[in-house]
């Protein structure tokens, strides 16, 4: 957040003198003084949600320059509001989520940064095509909004390229114009007793190799499965076959906010509206029912969804808990080989 409005109020900075309000911001309909004061606006609307905690709606305030004030004044309003927002991420929970309108209704702390940062590189993008400026930020800076907030978006050659491009700014060659879009923060489900959180294209990429993936876990965990999960999460985003919805969830106990164990789809539902769902837990959280709860969870969630009518679990036959697990939630053995048994539940409860 601090290095992409640095860089952002320097490049602004060494031409406030110039006219803005007479210039056009790139493709925008705003000119490039609208949009300094755009910036400005959403970095402290987006401190607002998490210092204020909001749940329902955007904090009831509005920003404006004073009567008078220049382009630099503009610039170093852009300046505290990030500083502003880069207190307020920084002193939030990692478990705090407030409210923003889509498509879950709701972000982290990391989800507000990624917006903010987003909100910095392309708007600066704007005001520099239409002033006439080179600008270019940081790779880092379009990875970290990238693999946060566009999780849907296939990565490209070059992480600038790519945002511009999923963000209807530039259309390179093999890719089709982009005339529509908006970002993805992740998805959480609660349970009774835990919270199951969407993990991100760079979560799945820490998780897949020796990190933890942001989550504080209990003794044991990750678990290898999880590990390989987020594997095939990271497979899929690289081949822009990733529906977040659809991907790896962490399963972390409330009480304490340390993550317990994984659960997630393989894939988006088939034609037939079956998506199959797997799970482990690390064994210091087993015994306690968290599997069978966010199980439920998890399953009724997707037999909400008019494209999944089945879900379907594949279990080995002597694992017992996880047939247990199973059961418990409402799903019913359908078939079986020799090394592995089949389960369903079915939209209509019935398995």
């Amino acid at each position: 957040m601090e290095r992409a409005v640095a860089e952002c109020v320097g490049l602004l900075g060494a031409v406030a003198g110039r006219d803005w309000a007479g210039v056009r911001a790139g493709r925008l309909e705003w000119d490039c003084r609208q949009t300094a004061v755009h910036i400005a606006e959403d970095l402290i609307a987006y401190a607002g949600q998490l210092a204020g905690r909001e749940q329902e709606a955007y904090s009831p305030f509005e920003l404006s320059l004073e009567e008078g004030a220049d382009n630099a004044g503009a610039v170093r309003v852009i300046g505290a509001m990030g500083a502003l927002l880069a207190a307020a991420v920084r002193t939030t929970p990692r478990d705090v989520r407030a409210f923003h309108p889509y498509p879950f209704r709701s972000a982290n702390r990391e989800g507000f940064a990624a917006m903010g940062v987003a909100e910095v590189l392309l708007h600066t993008h704007d005001m520099a095509e239409g002033l006439g400026l080179s600008y270019e930020p940081a790779p880092e800076l379009c990875d970290f909004v990238l693999t946060r907030i566009f999780p849907h978006v296939q990565p490209g050659p070059t992480p600038w390229l790519t945002l511009l491009w999923a963000t209807g700014r530039a259309e390179p060659a093999g890719r089709a114009p982009v005339t529509g879009w908006r970002w993805s923060n992740n998805l959480v489900i609660g349970t009774e007793r835990l919270t199951l959180e969407g993990v991100t294209p760079a979560a799945a990429t820490d998780l897949s190799t020796v990190g933890d993936g942001g989550f504080a876990w209990i003794e044991g965990g990750p678990m290898e499965g999880t590990r390989i999960g987020a594997g095939l999460v990271y497979k899929q985003y690289e081949d822009g076959v990733h529906r977040p919805e659809w991907g790896m969830y962490v399963l972390v106990r409330r009480e304490d906010g340390r993550a317990l164990g994984a659960m997630g789809f393989h894939s988006v539902p088939d034609e037939a509206g079956r998506v199959e769902i797997g799970y482990d837990l690390v064994e210091g959280a087993r015994g306690h029912g968290y599997a069978t709860e966010a199980l439920r969870a998890l399953s009724s969630w997707a037999l909400k969804r008019d494209e999944a009518r089945t879900v379907v679990a594949n279990v080995e036959r002597d694992n017992v808990p996880s047939r247990n697990v199973l059961t418990r939630a409402g799903f019913t053995q359908v078939a079986e080989d020799p090394e592995h048994l089949t389960y369903e539940l079915r939209e209509s409860g019935e398995g």
